[in-house]
């Protein structure tokens, strides 16, 4: 293999059997339960990365289920999500959502979500189970329980237009890729952006959410103060892919 076939074929590793394939990464029938809730604005700033700022004291703990994605297959997700502010360099500002952790099943989103656009995603066992009335969601790390969640099943249908306003608002995350010294080669704050949006069907109800402490699965990092609403939505959308807003190897 020459030098020009390495650059040709090089979009992910490995080299000559890629762990997914390249884009677009659509998704159908992706079902979200949303627990917002209050947390330690101390802790907040500590874990928000300049120059995002926290809005609030509130974080969103987030279960989706993926049953039909292009490229990436049939999995679930859960993970914490932090309202924040991004001031650029030019003094534009914007308000988004800073994605802090995110723990799934499936090694091609994983492998995907890391080396693509920088997703904090690590293996986990998260689950979303209807039982009856009830939505019952849980992440498991190894055996342990990290993180369960209930909400009342479709109690009150949603008006549409809020959530696709809030779905049309800016994701950040810090994406890291580490040199062969272990000195970090890219360090850079990206932006991306749902698209394609259509919202199948929205409710909301009450919930409750528990987080346990765990040293490496720390979703407890940002507790649970109060619990402030829950939502249950079915979507198909775009993950559109990212823009690098800030390079923190720059000084």
């Amino acid at each position: 293999m020459t030098p020009d076939d390495v650059r040709s074929r090089a979009f992910a590793m490995p080299l000559n059997n890629p762990a997914y394939p390249p884009g677009p990464y659509k998704f159908y029938n992706r079902e979200f339960v949303i627990i917002t809730y209050r947390t330690d604005p101390a802790v907040l700033r500590a874990l928000v990365p300049e120059p995002l700022e926290p809005i609030g004291d509130t974080v969103k703990y987030e279960f989706i289920r993926m049953p039909d994605s292009t490229g990436f297959g049939d999995y679930t997700e859960s993970g914490q999500v932090i309202p924040v502010r991004f001031r650029a360099a030019d003094g534009t500002v914007q308000e988004g959502g800073y994605v802090h952790a995110m723990y799934l099943d499936d090694h091609s989103p994983i492998a995907g979500g890391r080396e693509i656009w920088g997703f904090p995603k690590k293996l986990g066992r998260p689950e979303m189970l209807h039982e009856s009335e009830t939505l019952v969601c849980k992440l498991h790390f190894g055996s342990v329980l990290c993180a369960q969640a209930t909400m009342g099943y479709k109690h009150r249908v949603l008006d549409t237009a809020p959530l696709l306003a809030g779905l049309a608002k800016p994701n950040f995350i810090i994406k890291i890729i580490p040199h062969v010294d272990c000195s970090p080669r890219i360090c850079e704050l990206v932006r991306y952006y749902t698209e394609d949006v259509t919202v199948r069907g929205a409710w909301s109800g009450p919930a409750a959410l528990q987080l346990f402490d765990h040293a490496l699965c720390d979703v407890a990092r940002l507790p649970v103060r109060e619990v402030l609403d829950g939502v249950h939505y079915v979507t198909d959308m775009t993950l559109g892919l990212g823009e690098v807003v800030h390079d923190y190897l720059k000084r």
